[in-house]
């Protein structure tokens, strides 16, 4: 780790792996306290939500009409802002020139003398049913094996997917570490670990049903050489082999083509912080030592990494290599996974937001306007639906007075452009991404995607409600269900 680390010694023996676990619990929010979500809420944060939250209900008790006339308002404004922002990033990631693009041939071409040397951190808990085919699919990564270290960071207490690595066969590429049984129980806790053991100077994280692109650390190693030095981190780009397996497997594989594909690519041109995905990002030791890894207490640390590699100067490309995954099929364990996803960004934000001055000068007007989007809106957004579908609903069935008064015309005709327009222009983007990724049999996904949108407002509401009951609680997500 950095110079300031207390961990230091022999790997092997029993005072080093102490320090390192208690450094990958601790040693973030001990150094950089203000940069770790282990406090949900600062007490300014929190008293300030409270406050809003009276006024709120004071003006419903006192003003019922005008405040929710004030409400509606702000709620269409965010709309249209939010649909206007990924409309502009969508258009911005047509452009072929927004993702980087290293050919077969290119990456084949670089010596293995002048390879830089990899560390590939795979996190893994409970997985015994992929973890020999996540084993075959590092050893079809065509990298020097001398330059190359796969840890499989398994917790001690694991014993199925310990035996099940064991008897898929480990060597002197692949190998097994166990990690101490700690609290909190997360995959940025293990990878705060396993970084102590690495050698690498590029890591890079894979999720335990991943199959990558066999060429993706070589296309990796000639981006960074093209980029510029500030350059700190590379995405490549994640999609499903199960994309067809039934509607919800469907509607993640057209939100994963959007997002990674046409989104990522936008900001990367824009300049924007980028919200990391959570495995495939090659990261730079040096960068990593210097931001301080990852936060053991953010359930989504990809992100809040993202965000603190832009704050900090150092910029991320988005590459065109795929890494495969499986898309959740059960629909209870998308929600457990999206929840974790939505509670991370709301976690994200409040972490960064505590100086909002500084973030403003780190990542720009635009950056910062755009990084409360993408981390506060996204959440928020898709939880307020609800909201919005019941009020939709109580008027077709009864037509209340108190529904009409809350959308005098320049609330209503703003808010009918977001509904019709907004909700066509998403789709049209499903489409879009669909077809230039060559998912046409994602048609169906792509024209039935409102019913997606209610799961997605549902997990939004969970995961706000475990913002304040269990932050930092790391619901599992399971794998091997494809069929």
């Amino acid at each position: 780790m950095n110079a300031d680390s207390p961990v230091a010694g022999d790997p092997s023996s029993p005072a080093f792996k102490a320090a390192a676990l208690d450094d990958a619990v601790n040693g973030l929010r001990e150094r950089r306290p203000i940069s770790s979500a282990s406090v949900a809420f600062y007490p300014w944060q929190r008293n300030t939500l409270l406050l809003a939250l009276a006024l709120v209900i004071l003006g419903l008790v006192f003003f019922l009409t005008p405040t929710l006339i004030a409400l509606t308002l702000i709620c269409t404004v965010g709309y249209v802002w939010t649909m206007i922002d990924r409309l502009l990033l969508f258009t911005r990631g047509l452009d072929a020139a927004s993702i980087v693009t290293v050919s077969d041939e290119e990456a084949r071409a670089l010596p293995n003398e002048s390879l830089p040397t990899y560390t590939i951190l795979v996190p893994a808990y409970n997985e015994p049913e992929v973890v020999a085919d996540l084993i075959a699919a590092m050893r079809a990564i065509e990298y020097p094996p001398e330059k190359l270290q796969v840890l499989l960071l398994l917790e001690e207490d694991d014993d199925v997917t310990i035996t099940a690595a064991e008897d898929a066969g480990v060597d002197q590429v692949v190998s097994i570490l166990k990690v101490p049984a700690a609290d909190p129980r997360t995959k940025p806790k293990a990878c705060n670990y396993g970084l102590h053991f690495s050698t690498g100077e590029i890591i890079t994280i894979y999720d335990a049903e991943d199959s990558p692109d066999p060429l993706q650390l070589r296309r990796v190693a000639a981006t960074f050489a093209a980029m510029p030095p500030e350059t700190a981190c590379v995405q490549a780009k994640l999609a499903f082999h199960n994309g067809t397996q039934n509607l919800l497997t469907a509607w993640f594989t057209a939100d994963y083509a959007l997002w990674f594909n046409f989104i990522l690519p936008g900001l990367m041109k824009s300049n924007s912080p980028i919200p990391l995905g959570g495995t495939s990002n090659h990261l730079k030791r040096s960068v990593l030592d210097d931001i301080g890894a990852w936060d053991p207490y953010n359930v989504t640390e990809d992100a809040d990494l993202g965000v603190r590699i832009a704050e900090s100067g150092y910029r991320t490309a988005v590459l065109n290599s795929t890494t495969l995954e499986e898309a959740n099929s059960d629909t209870i364990n998308w929600i457990r996974q999206r929840s974790r996803w939505y509670k991370g960004y709301l976690q994200t934000w409040l972490v960064h937001m505590r100086r909002p001055v500084a973030l403003w000068r780190g990542l720009g007007p635009i950056g910062f306007l755009r990084f409360s989007l993408l981390m506060a809106g996204t959440p928020l957004v898709a939880a307020v639906n609800m909201v919005f579908w019941l009020v939709s609903l109580g008027w077709i069935l009864g037509q209340p007075t108190v529904i009409q008064e809350v959308f005098p015309n320049y609330v209503y005709f703003p808010a009918l452009a977001s509904l019709i327009f907004g909700n066509a222009a998403v789709m049209y983007m499903n489409l879009v991404a669909c077809r230039e990724t060559r998912n046409a049999t994602l048609l169906l996904a792509c024209i039935t995607a409102p019913l997606y949108w209610v799961l997605m407002s549902i997990a939004a509401i969970k995961g706000t409600y475990q913002l304040i009951r269990n932050p930092s609680y790391w619901e599992k997500t399971f794998h091997g269900l494809s069929s």
